[in-house]
């Protein structure tokens, strides 16, 4: 009788340790990642520019939410023909696969380009990030070799602050670039959230403590203001 126990809790340990096991091995069920995501973003842009087509030869803004969420920058430079063409929680990759339908059909001037962060939170090293900003410098030269790109700089944000010093990191790196590079310009905010300790002005975000509110925004625009083509 003892001895049937002992057989019977030795199979139910090994049967727990071959689930065990099949748990580790399972393979996950989560999708890679596509730029297709943003399809109903891109798509919505368009269906905008049938009813209203925006005149060509503009000052265009696009990447992630920082600028699809700049409801006030008409407002900010209204002495400017700027356009808003920020999409989702974008990567840098993202701009440049939809460069032929955000940014080409404008034929822009001047290409002001805010994305890396969303790259950086999700994994991306920032080489990779650097690589990919270069690949979409190389992407908008082969069609529109005259029109400036001026990178705004990541800036630390409360909710990503485990993640300032990766965005330092790129922003020197792609500030480096465009200072070897014609035609790049690198506008710097990186400062613009930090008191002078080096701590978050939290005052500056909207309650996720990522996205910028209208007194974050009053401030990026003065940064921006003195790349603006004229």
């Amino acid at each position: 009788m003892c001895r049937n126990r002992q057989l019977i809790v030795a199979m139910v340990a090994l049967f727990a340790c071959a689930v065990a096991a099949m748990g580790q091995t399972r393979p996950t069920t989560r999708a890679p990642y596509t730029p297709l995501r943003w399809e109903k973003d891109i798509a919505a842009y368009e269906a905008k520019d049938r009813e209203h087509a925006p005149g060509k030869g503009g000052i265009l803004f696009t990447g992630a939410s920082t600028i699809r969420m700049w409801k006030s920058l008409e407002q900010d430079f209204p002495d400017r023909p700027v356009l808003n063409r920020g999409f989702g929680g974008s990567m840098v990759a993202d701009a440049t696969f939809f460069a032929e339908r955000i940014i080409f059909p404008y034929e822009p001037k001047q290409i002001f380009l805010r994305a890396g962060g969303n790259d950086i939170h999700i994994g991306r090293s920032v080489d990779q990030v650097f690589k990919d900003y270069k690949e979409f410098v190389a992407t908008v030269r082969a069609k529109l070799p005259d029109a400036q790109i001026v990178y705004i700089s990541m800036s630390p944000a409360p909710a990503r602050w485990e993640e300032r010093d990766k965005n330092k990191q790129l922003n020197g790196m792609i500030e480096e670039y465009s200072k070897q590079t014609p035609g790049l310009k690198y506008c710097d905010v990186y400062d613009m959230t930090l008191t002078p300790q080096g701590e978050a002005r939290e005052e500056l975000f909207i309650a996720d403590k990522l996205h910028f509110n209208a007194d974050g925004y009053k401030l990026l625009a003065e940064r921006v203001r003195p790349f603006l083509a004229k």
